[in-house]
């Protein structure tokens, strides 16, 4: 941001702030050694107090400095008679000019008009001292700023004359009474969470005149620095929200300063406003993101934006590591737990469904103690889905967002991303949340990349913790251990035999099914490192994915899946789709599956809605769309009733009913929207809930007890599953590694890449899948995938081979570029099956 660009300015602030505060100094000075002079002052720091003690010049040099830092009050002069009459002619301008700006010591709160009559005086004389000591005072306090700019103060703002200044102050000091009488009704009356009792519009106006003068732009970031410390120990030990719901007022009010983002406040003020807001209350968090969820896109925005700024400014002036972690640093996690109010304000504030929600299975658990409980680590493999203390005050979850108000990769935080330690923060996020903070609970700011780590950590955690108790049990029952998930497969009978294998498994031992995959092809030498398995699963999807067998079927425009509602096959076939969608995930591999955006909602726990149709079955959803925005009559021109037709698996026609008697009922423009409604929920949802119930168990045996459906929102979950669509090739150039003497300077490397750069998207699809395994990028891009080149022979007729388990190219050095295109094509080609190793 420029605002971070501007020393000169700052300097210039800075200057101006010294001199006010060492002329407010000076005044207290003056005041502790010579008095206001009115013989009956009751102000215990005035030496014209009959109770004062006097002080010496360097106690009461002292003494004013500690006055200024607390904006202790400051009396209006008062001279004697006889100076009076000495220096009447010489200081009755003065004196006149002073009474002007002093009489503003009584003001304890802000109203609009209050802050206008200050700025007209104060412009009048020339000088903002008065403005500055009341706004400081204001401020500061953290009583008087919560009483402040109250929808019951009668603003006239838009009516002020500078004419009318007496008048105005006047008014002022009624309203000030009634705002008095009517602090403490404000909260207790309201019966819309939304609602508070500042005038959020007052505030912005107000800031919009304030923030135009350098001296107040000072005074409100000391302000808030005195006023912060203050504000969390309240919350932290004190419980004031619950006393006084209007204590949200001073959050609201300090937000709209819209020059947050700035230096001034980055160093200090800011940091100690998140950390006090972080204090608040989850209710009081909850009522804070309701109320910033009416504000329009640029207020939201500016208030992620702030947020984002101190993260990344507190994140790029520190270094961390394995013994300084972020996670340690109050600034940054502060920050990011008042973003996190930010988000969810985003989400309210743009299209949501909290409803269509799939019925969650029963989760009771059994009274029988798990082994893992017996020794005492529980807490690392306890069960259950995380669910966030914010988002259940509210009552609305990621998940429900069809459209947030601000994307949500605009919350994504790069330069936090870099310096986190997923490992140590995994450890906090599954066994020291109630002491270490860990950025998976705020999944929202980091990238699906560091989530995806996230991931990786608790399924290594949870095979190894499968091998240890294998080994344990194998030990007590003296039985020959087996640590892996082992699947032995014939190749032409691939789908029975995965099927009765993991069949047995999850009827027998379920946590079998989160052992490290090991696959096996009969009649076949070689050891899983990984190739063996993604081979496996392409093999059985394609097989699955087959429109012979019929269980789903393919729309050749949208190039999409769909779950087949009249299928043959029985839900064991399905549920095996659903295990290997889940082992993939579990086994961090990626597959070639091609399901519409709907099938990772509906996994995560949605029902399929009216909009979900659009990638789905768009000709349908153009079809329901121009339904619903026909403005002719709808009965007598379209003829539709509540009863619809669609094909089963043999083309024959099938006709089903959407309400009971649907024929008889004609669907008309007051009813149409139930019919889109009802068509939609028989579509997505009842004409294939057999079918996706058991995919939806295969892949819920797999990752029920992962933090799958906490971190990741539905596209992470395609991506997780499917990678990345985006194949960055130069990319994949600058990460790869050679071996066998060949560098990234060797002439055949660089024709290779001159060879793969001037292929089609099919052909770099191709010796992708032929080299890794499968044609999709891995999360994060081709960038993060580690590919080897190694050096197989000198110039020959042969092939070039491939190890998919290490990504490892076996490339021999042909004698020209020619002829290592033409091999290599052969090779990526007509080597399914064979090559690859």
């Amino acid at each position: 941001p420029t605002s971070l660009n501007h020393p000169t300015s700052c300097l210039n602030i800075s200057r101006r702030n010294r001199a006010a505060a060492k002329h407010l100094i000076e005044r207290y000075f003056r005041q502790l050694t010579d008095g206001c002079g009115n013989g009956a002052c009751t102000n215990e720091f005035c030496a014209s107090c009959c109770d004062f003690r006097p002080l010496d010049n360097n106690a009461a040099a002292a003494k004013a400095l500690e006055l200024f830092k607390i904006n202790a009050k400051l009396c209006n002069p008062n001279p004697s008679k006889k100076d009076s009459d000495s220096s009447a002619n010489e200081n009755s301008l003065l004196d006149s000019k002073m009474s002007d700006r002093e009489n503003f010591s009584d003001v304890h709160h802000l109203t609009e008009n209050t802050v206008c009559t200050l700025l007209s005086s104060c412009e009048e004389e020339g000088d903002y001292s008065a403005l500055v000591r009341v706004i400081g005072r204001v401020f500061s306090n953290a009583e008087s700023l919560m009483k402040s700019f109250r929808k019951d103060e009668h603003n006239a703002t838009e009516n002020l004359d500078s004419t009318d200044v007496d008048k105005q102050s006047e008014e002022t000091s009624e309203a000030m009474g009634a705002s008095s009488a009517a602090a403490g009704e404000g909260a207790s009356n309201m019966s819309d969470p939304c609602e508070v009792t500042v005038d959020i519009c007052a505030v912005r106006r107000v800031y919009d005149r304030l923030l135009t003068i350098d001296q107040v732009e000072a005074a409100l970031v000391n302000a808030i620095i005195y006023l912060t410390p203050n504000m969390e120990l309240d919350l932290e030990y004190l419980d004031v929200y619950d006393t006084n719901p209007d204590y949200l007022n001073i959050f609201i009010i300090v937000m709209e300063n819209s020059n947050l983002h700035s230096p001034e406040y980055l160093e200090v003020a800011l940091p100690q406003f998140c950390k006090a807001m972080s204090k608040l209350p989850v209710a009081a968090l909850a009522r804070l993101s309701r109320v910033w969820s009416k504000y329009d896109l640029p207020h939201i925005r500016r208030m992620m934006e702030t947020f984002q700024q101190l993260i990344t400014f507190t994140v790029v002036s520190n270094e961390y590591d394995g013994e300084n972690l972020v996670n340690d640093d109050e600034t940054v996690v502060a920050a990011t737990q008042c973003l996190k109010v930010v988000f969810y304000a985003s989400i309210q504030a743009g299209d949501v469904n909290v409803e269509h929600n799939d019925d969650d299975e029963d989760d009771s658990e059994s009274d029988e103690l798990t082994l893992h409980e017996m020794l005492g680590e529980e807490q690392l493999y306890k069960k259950g889905p995380r669910v966030d203390p914010l988002e259940k005050e509210l009552g609305v979850r990621p998940l429900d967002s069809i459209k947030p108000l601000i994307p949500f990769e605009d919350f994504i935080n790069e330069s936090l991303n870099e310096v986190v330690e997923m490992d140590k923060d995994f450890t906090f996020f599954k066994v020291n949340a109630e002491t270490k903070f860990s950025f998976q609970t705020c999944p929202f700011i980091l990238n699906v990349v560091t989530k995806n780590q996230g991931l990786y950590y608790d399924n290594r955690i949870r095979m190894y913790s499968e091998r240890r108790l294998t080994a344990l049990y194998s030990m007590v029952q003296g039985q020959q251990p087996n640590p892996y998930l082992k699947l032995k497969v014939r190749r032409d009978h691939i789908i029975d035999d995965a099927l009765v294998r993991l069949e047995m498994i999850s009827m027998e031992n379920p946590s079998d099914l989160k052992k490290q995959l090991f696959v096996e092809f009969e009649g076949e030498q070689g050891v899983d490192e990984g190739g063996v398995s993604k081979e496996f699963f392409q093999l059985v999807l394609e097989e699955i994915f087959n429109p012979d067998i019929g269980m789903f079927t393919y729309d050749d425009e949208t190039k999409l899946f769909w779950f087949n509602s009249s299928s043959l096959e029985n839900e064991a076939q399905y549920t095996l789709v659903g295990l290997v969608l889940g082992l993939a995930i579990y086994n961090n591999c990626i597959l070639d599956v091609h399901f519409p955006m709907v099938v990772y909602r509906k996994l995560l726990g949605k029902k399929g809605t009216y909009l979900d149709l659009s990638d789905s079955h768009p000709a349908l959803f153009q079809s329901l769309k121009e339904l619903l925005e026909y403005t002719g009559n709808v009965e007598t021109d379209m003829m539709l009733t509540f009863q619809i037709s669609h094909t089963d698996l043999f083309g024959s026609p099938v006709l089903h009913d959407l309400k009971e008697d649907g024929e008889q009922i004609p669907v008309t423009k007051e009813n149409r929207q139930e019919f889109v409604d009802l068509y939609t929920d028989y579509i997505l949802n009842t004409s294939v809930e057999r079918q996706f119930k058991a995919f939806k168990k295969g892949f819920q045996m797999v990752t029920k007890e992962s933090p799958l459906k906490y971190l990741f929102r539905p596209e992470e979950v395609e991506m997780l599953i499917c990678g990345s669509r985006k194949l960055d090739f130069e990319a994949l150039e600058k990460t790869t590694d050679y071996d066998g003497g060949y560098s990234k300077d060797s002439q055949i490397i660089k024709d290779f890449w001159e060879t793969i750069h001037s292929f089609g998207e099919e052909q770099k699809r191709l010796f992708l899948q032929f080299t890794t395994g499968t044609d999709r990028a891995p999360v994060g891009g081709l960038g993060k995938l580690k590919m080897i080149i190694a050096k197989n022979g000198s110039d020959t007729d042969r092939l070039p081979t491939s190890h998919t388990c290490f990504n490892a190219l076996l490339l021999p050095e042909y004698s020209s570029k020619e002829k290592l295109k033409e091999r290599l094509l052969k090779a990526i080609t007509y080597a399914k099956g064979f090559g690859m190793l």
